[in-house]
């Protein structure tokens, strides 16, 4: 598999943000990219969604450059819609912006993009034992705690995300027998050693 190039990551900025960051639209663009390209109404029964709110949303996502027509699989009946990106970046400066409604988008967006990492893991423990046993011996659930200033941090994100990289050179061909997609999910954030757990 190619490693995503830079046209593949999309950074996001004021407008494409406020286009994005929506709780449907994320995930619509989120199954897109998983799975491939879909019609509105096969995105709405798997997400439980009705087809006209997943038809206007995908509009919607379209007229931000996240998405657009399949090629060669739509039909004057039938759109199917691609992701157009396999990306994106998010910038902190965003949560700073003098526009609210700029700062509102991107904590909603982190927000949802917290939230879907939960599902994800939800999913899996719900769903685990009907995989095989090797895949089960090789997932991995695991919090560390660490002392770093904020350049430490810094660096490591840095060389756990080049790690990562490193394994898009390796992955095998998507019809290799036992090939799966896996999901990584990656947080790296302080927390108070005050005695308060922060949910005061």
């Amino acid at each position: 598999m190619d490693e995503p190039t830079e046209q593949q990551i999309h950074s996001l900025d004021a407008r494409s943000l406020r286009g994005l960051a929506h709780p449907l639209r994320m995930r619509l663009l989120n199954a897109l990219r998983r799975d491939g390209p879909a019609t509105a109404s096969r995105l709405a029964a798997k997400l439980g969604e009705s087809s006209g709110a997943t038809s206007y949303h995908l509009r919607q996502l379209a007229a931000h450059g996240f998405v657009e027509d399949a090629p060669g699989r739509g039909t004057a009946r039938e759109r199917w819609w691609k992701a157009v990106h396999q990306g994106v970046r998010f910038d902190e400066s965003l949560l700073k912006d003098r526009d609210p409604e700029v700062r509102g988008a991107a904590d909603l967006f982190l927000h949802e993009a917290a939230g879907q990492h939960t599902r994800e893991l939800a999913t899996w423990l719900g769903t685990r034992d009907e995989w095989p046993e090797e895949w089960l011996r090789s997932s991995d659930l695991s919090d560390w705690t660490l002392s770093l200033t904020p350049g430490l941090a810094r660096e490591l994100v840095g060389k756990m995300h080049r790690l990562l990289e490193s394994y898009q050179e390796l992955a095998p061909a998507a019809d290799t027998p036992g090939v799966e997609q896996v999901r990584i999910h990656t947080h790296v954030m302080p927390v108070s050693t005050d005695g308060t757990d922060g949910t005061d």
